[in-house]
This record gives C-alpha cells, sequence and structure tokens, in this order.
C-alpha cells in the first residue's frame, strides 16, 4: 500500500485500525474496542486538530496492542503521524503499571503541544467510557482493571494536574477541562497538593 496524500489521511488510518483492532474489545466489555479511537478521532476534529494528528489518534494503540509497526506507520502516513503514535504509545508495556503511569504523567511536563492533544484525547475518552460504566456498575467497574479504584484515582487525578498545568491553546483548554470535569465526576474533588 502507498503512502496516502495529507488530505486523505483520516478514512485509511481508520481501515488501519479496524484491521489492527479486529476482534477487540474495550475491557470488560462487548463494545469494539475500535469504539476508543473512533471517540479519540472525534474529540481530536472537533478540537480542530490537523488531519495528521487526528491519524494518530486514531492509531495511537495499533503499536501498542495490536501488533502493527512503526515502521508500517510510516511508510503509509508519514513520519510526523509515526512520531506521534510512539509517544502516544508505552515504551515497556512488561514494567510495572505504576511505572509505566508514572512516565506517562511525567511526560505530559514536556510533551509537545500535538502530543498532547493526543493523549488529552485519548485520556478524555477513556475517563468518559469509566464514568459511563461506573454510572450503569458502580463500584463493580474497577474489577475489569489491573489496579483498583484508588491507584486509577491517583492516575487520573494526577493526569488531570499534569494536563491542567500544561495549558497553552484554545484546543488543549477545551480537552483538558473536559477531563478535568470527567474524573471529578467519577472520583470527586482533586485534592491539592496531589501525592
Amino acid at each position: 500500500m502507498a503512502k496516502t496524500e495529507k488530505t486523505s489521511l483520516l478514512f485509511p488510518a481508520i481501515a488501519l485500525a479496524a484491521k489492527a483492532h479486529h476482534g477487540q474489545y474495550r475491557k470488560g466489555t462487548s463494545l469494539p474496542y475500535l469504539l476508543h479511537p473512533l471517540g479519540v478521532a472525534k474529540i481530536l476534529i472537533e478540537s480542530g486538530a490537523d488531519d495528521e494528528v487526528v491519524a494518530a489518534g486514531v492509531l495511537h494503540d495499533t503499536v501498542e496492542d495490536a501488533g502493527v509497526s512503526l515502521a508500517e506507520i510510516r511508510e503509509l502516513f508519514g513520519e510526523r503521524v509515526a512520531r506521534l503514535v510512539a509517544s502516544a504509545s508505552e515504551a515497556d508495556k512488561s514494567d510495572a503499571w505504576e511505572n509505566r503511569k508514572r512516565h506517562t504523567i511525567a511526560a505530559v511536563a514536556t510533551a509537545p503541544l500535538e502530543v498532547l492533544l493526543v493523549e488529552g484525547a485519548d485520556k478524555l475518552d477513556n475517563i468518559r467510557a469509566i464514568r459511563e460504566d461506573y454510572e450503569r456498575l458502580g463500584d463493580g467497574v474497577w474489577a475489569r482493571f489491573n489496579r483498583g479504584r484508588e491507584s486509577q484515582r491517583w492516575y487520573y487525578q494526577s493526569l488531570a494536574v499534569a494536563f491542567l498545568a500544561r495549558d497553552e491553546s484554545a484546543a488543549t483548554t477545551r480537552i483538558f477541562e473536559q477531563f478535568r470535569e470527567e474524573v471529578v465526576k467519577v472520583f470527586g474533588p482533586i485534592p491539592s497538593p496531589l501525592k
């Protein structure tokens, strides 16, 4: 498959993500996993992100969770999209959950704006799904995660603080404020200073 034109990245990205995530479901649900990268794309499109950032949002979990190589993404979608996908991927999935999450939180402090957009949209879609499931299932929702409610609370509240410290554009303001609101709905007020 030849590299796609910049003006037509969205649908080829969706096609690759659909193929890569075929047979995968959102954790503990019967919802196709593809709904998540599409949700991320929706947030990015509504925030005015450019075509390459939106494509990276669609593809952000294909390397980490679906066996697509960065070389394939680079060949099909270009260097910038591949770089954004790499930035949104956890470097070492074998590392402890807490270490991986600390790395994600720390990376927010220095990430370029376009990486913040992809990360923010990804985490916003995740916390929305958690809130919807929590409203429906109550505390039973935490059983589907590797770490329980308190660990999830620490992670999402820490991310909210990190994101809001990097509020640098109208697009990030919108995403980060929505993220903060969802975190508060699920976990309550964000303490300051956060441990």
